[in-house]
């Protein structure tokens, strides 16, 4: 019986553990070099946010979705890669920053990539591709293997992009849909069971890009504010947005990064892989975008907190609030963690919050959406003292 224990144990171990301790650095957390790296993407949130800030409607909308679906995807990529590749040469370092610098052009571009600057956002887009396949050809084992099968993949779809830009109009809006529904179909065309996840390294990574992205929504307050008189409008306004901007702390954080990096690791390593694809790559996309959509209103509700939104923006804003909730929960579904029914009703009943926006304030609406994420979070106290790894279904 001991040693039938003791076997039962030792396959335990096997199945959670990782075959190539080389490429995945189990103990590993995020480098400051990577943290620099994200500053890239932090301005790249700002600028989507200039996008539907100027045109919040229908072809506003979809122009960031296109946008941020390719540049979403690579920015997961290099996730991948720094989990499986460690930048500890000079060379690779170098090699980094070139991607960065790749992601700066293509950010730069963002603006005006439906008009004017389509050619340099491909061209932007295509280096940060091509250095991300060169760098993960220095992995060790199945995962150098893998990105031989996966770069011809995403060199293809850089190339649809860059041809898109290069075209302009109604070309470069189907050949942008086509270079995002190819990335995203990827996966299920080439599985990546043969890349090892480091839980530790993985889940603070994308953490911290869902933290910065809701600084982004700060940001867009403070740059509203900073030419308007500091008075009990502006400072009404201002605090009632930074407690939206907590409140989606809330959401995602709430339960703590250890509850979500022990799920991931308790995965066995095959199903690990695609349970990251699910939870950081297609759940943490309408998160961004949300905070996106949010961002871009507040800017707007900050110059003019007491006057009524458009109809447009109003419904962009709630919207936002409801993705975003709806995005958590599928995202912590993605790694078998408990979800709240309560999340899921909150994100339906943002669409009651439209009408207040467009016919009476700004504030109205924003702060009845605080209101209603604050409720939505106090009621979820019971579910979380219940035993660990229970689940309260939606």
């Amino acid at each position: 019986m001991v040693r039938e224990g003791r076997a039962r144990a030792a396959a335990a171990r096997r199945l959670t553990q990782t075959p190539e301790p080389d490429s995945t650095r189990e103990a590993s957390r995020v480098t400051t070099l990577e943290l620099f790296f994200d500053l890239v993407f932090v301005f790249t949130i700002a600028e989507l946010t200039t996008v539907l800030f100027a045109e919040p409607n229908v072809r506003g909308v979809v122009q960031v979705f296109l946008m941020l679906g390719v540049i979403w995807w690579m920015y997961g990529g290099y996730a991948w890669l720094t989990n499986a590749v460690s930048a500890h040469t000079t060379l690779r370092r170098l090699l980094l920053l070139g991607g960065m610098g790749g992601y700066f052009v293509l950010s730069l571009a963002v603006p005006n990539a439906f008009t004017s600057s389509g050619l340099a956002f491909g061209l932007g887009y295509l280096a940060v591709v091509a250095v991300h396949a060169i760098l993960f050809t220095r992995a060790s084992g199945n995962a150098a293997r893998a990105i031989l099968t996966l770069a011809p993949f995403n060199l293809a779809s850089a190339g649809v992009v860059l041809l898109g830009g290069a075209l302009g109009g109604t070309a470069q809006y189907a050949l942008w849909a086509f270079a995002v529904g190819f990335e995203w179909v990827t996966p299920w065309l080439r599985r990546p069971s043969a890349f090892a996840i480091s839980p530790a390294h993985f889940v603070e990574r994308h953490a911290l890009v869902v933290i910065v992205a809701i600084g982004e929504s700060v940001v867009a307050v403070g740059i509203g504010a900073a030419h308007l008189d500091v008075d009990l409008a502006l400072v009404a306004i201002v605090l009632v947005g930074l407690a939206l901007s907590a409140c989606l702390w809330w959401v995602y954080f709430g339960g703590g990064e250890d509850e979500v990096e022990e799920a991931l690791a308790a995965l066995p390593q095959r199903q690990r892989s695609f349970a990251a694809l699910n939870a950081f790559g297609y759940w943490h996309f309408p998160l961004l975008f949300a905070i996106v959509a949010i961002a871009s209103v507040e800017r707007e509700a900050i110059s003019q907190p007491f006057s009524e939104l458009s109809w447009a923006r109003a419904a962009l804003l709630a919207a936002g609030v409801g993705v975003y909730l709806a995005g958590d929960v599928f995202f912590r579904r993605a790694l078998r963690l408990r979800t709240a029914r309560t999340r899921g009703a909150a994100a339906l009943l943002t669409a009651a919050t439209v009408p207040v926006g467009a016919t009476l304030t700004a504030f109205a609406e924003i702060a009845l959406l605080v209101a209603l994420l604050a409720i939505a979070l106090a009621s979820e106290h019971p579910a979380r003292t219940a035993r660990p790894g229970a689940t309260v279904s939606m």
